[in-house]
C-alpha cells in the first residue's frame, strides 16, 4: 500500500533548499538539537507574530537566524528593541554571537504553516472546523493558489470516536517534483483532546533552474547582529571649518 511522503523533504535539492545550512563534525547531534531548541523557543516566544519558518546558518563563531513572518513589526518592536532582546536571549542558548534577519511573508494565505495554525486557533476558539477550513480554502484560492488540501483528524465536534475529514479544491500533484507544494502540520488543543490539521498548498510549477533558498519572493525587513550598531555621531553631516 502506497504512503504519502512529506512533500517538502521529497523536493529537497530539486526545487527547495534546506532550513538548516551548516556542516557538522563530531558534534553534529548537538548542533541539530540546538537548532530544534532555537526553533521551539522562537515559536513559543513569538506565538502572536505569525512566524512560519526559522532558517539557521552557522559559521565558526556566528549563528545566523532568519525568521519569516507575516507580522514583522511585532518582532522588531519600537526602534528595534524587541529584536535586540531576542538576539541576547538566543546568545544565551547558543553561547555564540547571533545575527537575526527578518523577512516578511507577502501572502500569508499561501503559507501552509500559517494557514494550519490559523485553523487550529479558530478551532480552539470554538469556531466550527468546517467553517474555518472553508474560509481558509477560499482565501487561498483568491490569492491564486492552484490547489489546496486540508485534512483534519481527531474527535470532531466532540464525537466519541476519532475520525478524519479531508477538504480539497484545485489540484495537488504530489508526484510531480516540479510542483511547488507547501506543506505543514498544526495541532489544536480542545476540551475533547488534540486535533491534527495538515495543509497542502499548490503554488505553481517550477521550470528551469531555481534558486533553492526558501526566502524567494520575500521582503527583508531588518538585520541585527553583534557590532551592527552605528557608532555615536555616524551618519550626521560634518560641519565645514
Amino acid at each position: 500500500m502506497g504512503q504519502k511522503t512529506n512533500p517538502i523533504g521529497n523536493r529537497l535539492g530539486i526545487i527547495r533548499g534546506w532550513d538548516s545550512n551548516w556542516y557538522g563534525g563530531n558534534d553534529y547531534g548537538d548542533k541539530l538539537a540546538e537548532d530544534h531548541k532555537i526553533r521551539k523557543y522562537i515559536h513559543a516566544r513569538l506565538s502572536k507574530a505569525s512566524v512560519s519558518k526559522v532558517i539557521i546558518e552557522r559559521t565558526l563563531k556566528l549563528v545566523t537566524v532568519t525568521i519569516t513572518t507575516a507580522r514583522p513589526g511585532i518582532i522588531i518592536g519600537k526602534g528595534g528593541q524587541e529584536v535586540d532582546k531576542l538576539k541576547e536571549e538566543l546568545k544565551k542558548i547558543t553561547d555564540k554571537e547571533v545575527q537575526i534577519n527578518i523577512f516578511e511573508i507577502k501572502r500569508p494565505e499561501l503559507d501552509a504553516y500559517l494557514v494550519a495554525s490559523s485553523i487550529a486557533r479558530q478551532i480552539e476558539s470554538r469556531i466550527s472546523y468546517r467553517r474555518a477550513i472553508k474560509m481558509a480554502i477560499a482565501a487561498a484560492m483568491r490569492m491564486n493558489a492552484e490547489g489546496i488540501k486540508v485534512m483534519i483528524s481527531g474527535r470532531l465536534n466532540g464525537a466519541e470516536m476519532a475520525r478524519s475529514e479531508m477538504f480539497k479544491e484545485g489540484r495537488i500533484p504530489l508526484s510531480t517534483f516540479r510542483a511547488d507544494i507547501d506543506y505543514a502540520l498544526a495541532e489544536a488543543h480542545t476540551t475533547y483532546g488534540r486535533m491534527g490539521i495538515k495543509v497542502w498548498i499548490m503554488k505553481g510549477e517550477v521550470y528551469g533552474k531555481r534558486d533553492l533558498s526558501p526566502l524567494v519572493g520575500m521582503d527583508k525587513k531588518q538585520s541585527k547582529s553583534a557590532g551592527s550598531q552605528k557608532p555615536a555621531g555616524a551618519g550626521k553631516p560634518r560641519k565645514r571649518k
